[in-house]
């Protein structure tokens, strides 16, 4: 399970062996081809500066667009084209007249889709202004959308298995504001793609837009020998395993087939539940860098995610029971920008990795905190919190919430990132004299609450932590531009 670089990673700048200097020999003339290494190949192409001139997507989304229509078209009707019913069936049968009706009817189709990808791909521009990403699309009806860049919450680039093919890639720019902040650039050209995040995020730090690619430390490593396991070692997924084995001896033994069909659902919830996780998370990376935390990961489909500072909302640290043996946990964040599927991709930090080492890193994602340190009461019945151990505390930095006996979850919210504090107060907790302090964040999987506390200690509880969130954001550095 350990990473190769360890919680904290090599040190930044050269390394410490010393490189051998070129140079001419001790004695007499240097020898043909003595020096340093010159360059071969060929030369790397100019970096381009998104705030000169109007940019357009690669060529290649006009291809990958028309080809997407022709194979849908031919999903949907034109294979029925090319079979004939005969006295035995449906088969194929190319004949002159089956390929030719064929053509008559998938050859407009074709013109058309080469329109509609050309259309698609001529109808989108984008540039940097300023302080704003410029995005138009349309040819008889223009629309422009100016974005912030002060206001981006993450810059994803995405490399389906198609996309990599043709050495493309997708660039996604989150934004706080729900399903449609979402702004995707399908396709660029690798390096073209990479330049834009790099300018994005240079740009929303307060960085000129040429500023080189920041630095990064690597941080951690996941094994896909402990990504499998963490995924094997959950409760669900044994009992799911068990009960898929049962129906499987149960149905073969007996004779009853008809029980293997009630396994078709268990197998597909095991792949869900462990096939799904150990494609998307396999590769996966943590590294530290001045423009955020970058995190790379996939199988089929790469993803390289970064996260600015100060984006992250709130974190969740999770120590499943059978984890628990091995010393390990799972950090899921709220990242400001990131709804529904989007969310559900990008709200892991770490999948698996030693509890010390995930404890570190929410000291990274929440600078100049601990969340070990801050001292915890106990809710006064907290067996009315599920599985138990209802914990709460606070200090100056952050608020943090721990619950769960099977499944421990420490859930920790910065005061300068809460967005309100409420109470709340089911019909049992009121009969019981309770009630539930919510820090709330954007949405996210990590909402953080205190349950079950007294009422008039939930209510100190709001006041306080209402006073502290109000300081906090008045004291707080903006991150609006970081760098600054």
């Amino acid at each position: 399970m350990n990473g190769p670089y360890g919680p904290g990673g090599p040190p930044y700048g050269p390394s410490h062996v010393p490189r051998p200097q070129f140079g001419p020999p001790m004695y007499g003339p240097p020898p043909p081809g003595y020096g340093p290494p010159q360059p071969y190949g060929p030369r790397p192409q100019p970096p381009v500066h998104f705030s000169q001139g109007v940019h357009r997507l690669h060529m290649a989304t006009a291809v990958i667009n028309a080809v997407g229509v022709v194979v849908i078209a031919f999903v949907l009707g034109g294979y029925s084209l090319l079979v004939t019913q005969t006295s035995g069936g449906i088969a194929l049968i190319l004949t002159p007249q089956v390929i030719a009706r064929f053509l008559i009817v998938m050859l407009p189709v074709s013109g058309v889709a080469v329109a509609v990808g050309f259309w698609t791909w001529w109808s989108l521009k984008f540039w940097i202004a300023g302080d704003d990403l410029v995005v138009e699309t349309g040819i008889l009806r223009r629309r422009n959308r100016r974005i912030p860049l002060s206001h981006i919450q993450a810059v994803d680039v995405v490399r389906p298995l198609v996309s990599r093919l043709f050495g493309l890639a997708e660039v996604r720019v989150e934004l706080a504001g729900g399903d449609q902040a979402e702004t995707k650039f399908r396709y660029l050209g690798r390096p073209m793609g990479e330049q834009l995040r790099a300018e994005l995020l240079a740009r929303a730090a307060g960085l000129p837009g040429h500023t080189p690619e920041a630095p990064e430390r690597p941080y951690w490593r996941v094994g896909f020998g402990a990504l499998l396991s963490s995924q094997l070692m959950k409760l669900p997924v044994i009992g799911a395993l068990l009960l898929f084995v049962g129906l499987l001896v149960f149905g073969f033994t007996f004779g009853e087939l008809g029980v293997l069909a009630a396994a078709l659902p268990v197998l597909l919830g095991l792949a869900r539940g462990v096939i799904a996780p150990l494609v998307m998370h396999t590769n996966f990376t943590a590294a530290l860098s001045p423009d955020g935390l970058r995190l790379r990961y996939g199988l089929m489909e790469t993803r390289m995610q970064t996260v600015p500072p100060g984006r992250v909302q709130a974190v969740r640290v999770v120590e499943p029971l059978l984890w628990r043996g091995n010393g390990w946990a799972r950090i899921d964040v709220t990242v400001a920008g990131y709804v529904g599927d989007r969310q559900a991709l990008s709200s892991v930090l770490l999948p698996v990795a030693p509890r010390h080492v995930a404890i570190q890193m929410v000291s990274l994602v929440f600078p100049g905190t601990n969340a070990e340190a801050v001292p915890l009461l106990p809710a006064p019945r907290s067996w009315l919190a599920p599985f138990g151990m209802g914990e709460a505390g606070t200090d100056d930095a952050v608020f943090v919430t721990r619950r769960g006996r099977v499944c421990r979850r420490l859930d920790v919210i910065a005061h300068a990132r809460a967005q309100s504090v409420r109470l709340t107060a089911g019909p049992l907790q009121r009969l019981l004299g309770l009630g539930t302090v919510h820090i709330d964040a954007p949405p996210g999987p990590v909402q953080v609450a205190a349950e079950n506390r007294e009422l008039g200690e939930a209510r100190a509880i709001v006041e306080s932590a209402a006073g502290r969130a109000d300081r906090a954001r008045a004291t707080d550095i903006s991150t609006e531009r970081w760098a600054r």
